[in-house]
């Protein structure tokens, strides 16, 4: 793979890209709702987090989002194969299964750090507007996971970049960003609780981001809760109770 990526040209790399993006996005999505809708429901596991209707219209306009941010993601990964092209970052060579395991804890920590900033900022007055698109999805799906505008899927999509030109990372680190970062977000916006009798949500991130998108402020962070602690902008795990409440007795 480390040979391929070196030697590509800029519209294989695009391609590939696409390839990538698009099959886990469409795997990750289906697998997620088999299980919430089909198999965890079965074996009465897990219960959903928001009962209220999809607004009209919603999965259209999720897919048709989730298109552009695919297409955003894969012909952007011209830019870290720009960066290998240039000599301003360099692939590590027969890196050792430790190695890559540090590389990949890493990268985890370094998301939920990226993903808190920029999130913050798509909430700021000057770029809300952005994210707003996103937000239309008061009741998530596993397919609002790619539901960004092209401004917020930028801001998101550049999470390696920065790493890359401080350390020469191996190239299974790099690509298991992708993989772990579409996988939390699906976990994240499947709206289903998968530990329903646990009053905490701390290793929640489902519970935690259903809030999130019922709230609208709050809980900014990806999968786990620290910088959310840090920055005291947490909520607490009854934050949604009141509109969903108010939707029930309608």
């Amino acid at each position: 793979m480390r040979e391929f990526i070196l030697h590509s040209n800029m519209f294989e790399i695009a391609g590939v890209g696409l390839a990538f993006f698009g099959g886990i996005y469409l795997l990750f999505g289906t697998l997620n709702l088999m299980l919430t809708q089909q198999l965890l429901p079965r074996l009465h596991i897990g219960i959903k987090l928001d009962p209220r209707p999809l607004g009209e219209g919603q999965l259209r306009r999720e897919l048709l989002l989730s298109a552009s941010s695919i297409g955003i993601f894969g012909v952007g990964m011209i830019f870290p194969w720009g960066l290998l092209q240039l000599g301003w970052a360099e692939l590590a060579e027969n890196p050792s299964g430790l190695q890559i395991l540090l590389e990949i804890f890493v990268l985890v920590i370094w998301n939920e750090i990226h993903f808190y900033i920029n999130h913050w900022l798509l909430h700021t007055r000057w770029l809300r507007r952005f994210h707003l698109p996103h937000h239309r999805s008061v009741v998530t799906t596993p397919w609002s996971t790619y539901a960004f505008h092209p401004v917020e899927a930028l801001m998101l999509g550049n999470v390696i970049l920065l790493p890359m030109l401080v350390h020469d990372f191996s190239v299974y680190a790099l690509f298991s960003v992708p993989l772990f970062s579409l996988l939390f977000n699906s976990i994240g916006h499947s709206n289903f609780d998968f530990n329903p009798r646990s009053p905490r949500v701390i290793f929640n991130g489902a519970r935690r981001h259903h809030l999130h998108h019922a709230c609208f402020n709050g809980n900014y962070g990806f999968m786990f809760p620290f910088m959310d602690w840090i920055f005291k902008t947490a909520l607490p795990a009854d934050a949604a109770d009141k509109q969903i409440n108010r939707w029930r007795v309608r």
